[in-house]
């Protein structure tokens, strides 16, 4: 039975005025002498991140081709959040918007895809080291990107623990880094009166994946459902399986860390945090600001301070998520001292301590989300500029460059030439349900997905995300709808000017300029530009 169907079985772990006692004193550092008491002692940070999944596609949302037992956990012995809104839907921008609290549009050349990362932004891993946590990760930290063309002399996301391999894995796409051991190997190299803080950044779901790997074993085609956004046929179905087999891997190392995380005794002081950075790598999702690139899983586990068993509908951003581990460590941050790198995610923390299930009085009404450059998709390396605000019931979109190909330029120069049609689209993951939707772009069921996946969009989107999740029906020119599409646009661009988006401060070309440090590809010159 899926969690939302238990919402009101809200489980009360300690009477209020308990709880909110532990929480002071979780919250506190250990003094010097070190606390024998667990509950004293500063909480341990594990943050897991999958690479390329939606939000549903968990079981604990009800997904029935995936088995995600350890995600579900974690939901289920915290605060499952069904409107997480990460602020990129592409992993470079997503990640250091995690790390840092910022969106994209704050952070310079790290607010797009495969650049570097200013030296000057802080990012939650290193207060906390400053501050006496042990810190460490496994996987992919930050990437794509050049960090030491900025002066970093590490990945942001800390010091890398990645040695270890798996000699044999379930399909050829799953990587071979072994998170789990690795996790353990950090375990062991933590001094014992140091709390510590550690990323598993898996590399799955992300594509490539071992084509039919669902199938073989054992996921059936006929459990499948097929976003509406893409045409339902058996290569897409046997796709979406074999991602949902790649969410199953992640989901077994995070159920191996938390089992090591109980065998040490520190499982009830560790703050645990699951999401992912975008969502699904498929046409029309991932590198697009609609509900199945920006909406994440997310939940929430702390057993010292934060009451289980419950779901939260309010719209969260993950920027959200470094200013809430810092309060939980008792770290001050930029935030709090008013710095110029200050982060803009808010914390979660009085919603996380509260009883509070379903729409609660804690969070803000709307979030906000955007995309530049994701792949070298376009003449002159050209980005697809998209910003975004994501409230609990619509999605409205700025498309602010609709002359340009959003899933990028449909074919590309090759040897000097131009290349075969349909040889572009370099903002969709080469896979086979892009494969089959360009083979069948001339039949009629399959020709209106291909046309929603890579034709022009117009300047302004709205959508009724409770009743269409697939985001199919534009509703900015609905008479009905003007009013609050007038509301949000209003709020987007307000929110925008006000927190220093070049786009909409006089210096929008500036993102177009920022140094791609992987492939480029070279592309015609747009008929717009000639």
């Amino acid at each position: 039975m899926s969690f939302h169907q238990n919402r009101s079985n809200v489980v009360f772990a300690f009477p209020c005025f308990v709880l909110q006692t532990l929480f002071i004193f979780v919250l506190s550092a250990a003094d010097d002498h070190g606390m024998a008491d667990e509950i004293a002692r500063r909480p341990n940070i594990l943050v897991a991140i999958s690479d390329d999944q939606s939000w549903m596609h968990t079981s604990a949302s009800g997904c029935r081709t995936i088995a995600t037992p350890n995600f579900d956990r974690v939901a289920k012995e915290g605060v499952l959040f069904n409107n997480a809104i990460c602020a990129s839907p592409g992993c470079s921008p997503s990640r250091a918007s995690i790390l840092t609290g910022r969106y994209p549009w704050q952070l310079e050349q790290a607010g797009t895809h495969a650049s570097s990362f200013p030296a000057k932004y802080s990012v939650y891993p290193e207060l906390l080291e400053k501050a006496g946590y042990f810190v460490g990760y496994t996987g992919k930290g930050w990437q794509p990107g050049n960090f030491k063309a900025s002066g970093r002399d590490r990945n942001p996301a800390g010091v890398s623990f990645s040695q270890l391999k798996i000699q044999k894995v379930p399909a050829t796409g799953i990587s071979k880094t072994n998170y789990a051991g690795n996790f353990e190997k950090f375990l062991e190299q933590k001094p014992a009166d140091q709390p510590f803080c550690f990323w598993y950044g898996g590399h799955e779901p992300h594509r490539s994946f071992e084509r039919g790997s669902g199938v073989a074993l054992g996921k059936q085609l006929a459990a499948v459902e097929v976003p509406g956004f893409l045409p339902d046929s058996e290569e897409v179905r046997s796709d979406i399986l074999d991602y949902c087999l790649e969410i199953e891997w992640f989901d077994r190392h995070l159920g191996k860390m938390i089992s090591a995380l109980e065998a040490s005794g520190e499982l009830s002081n560790t703050l645990i945090i699951v999401t992912s950075d975008n969502g699904m790598a498929f046409p029309r999702a991932k590198a697009n600001v609609y509900e199945y690139g920006i909406h994440m899983p997310l939940a929430i586990r702390y057993p010292a301070a934060v009451p289980a068993d419950r779901v939260v509908d309010d719209v969260v951003s993950l920027t959200d998520l470094a200013p809430t581990i810092l309060e939980i460590a008792g770290v001050e941050h930029p935030k709090a001292k008013g710095e110029d790198n200050s982060m803009i995610g808010e914390s979660l923390v009085p919603l996380l301590k509260s009883n509070e299930s379903g729409l609660t009085r804690f969070c803000r009404e709307e979030v906000y989300s955007c995309r530049e450059r994701h792949s070298s998709s376009r003449w002159e390396n050209l980005t697809y500029p998209q910003r975004c605000i994501r409230t609990s019931r619509y999605l409205l979109i700025r498309n602010m460059k609709p002359e340009r190909w959003p899933a990028g330029a449909p074919r590309k120069m090759q040897s000097g030439k131009l290349g075969p049609e349909d040889g572009g689209y370099h903002d969709i993951d080469a896979c086979p349900t892009l494969s089959f939707m360009i083979a069948e772009k001339l039949n009629p069921e399959v020709a209106p997905f291909f046309s929603l996946a890579v034709a022009h969009r117009p300047a302004l989107e709205l959508f009724d995300i409770q009743n269409d999740p697939a985001c199919l029906k534009n509703l900015s020119g609905d008479s009905e709808h003007q009013e609050v599409s007038a509301k949000l646009e209003a709020k987007l661009n307000l929110f925008l000017k006000t927190t220093g988006d070049p786009r909409l401060n006089g210096d929008e070309d500036i993102w177009e300029k920022y140094i791609r440090y992987s492939r480029l590809r070279s592309f015609p010159t747009p008929s717009w530009a000639k």
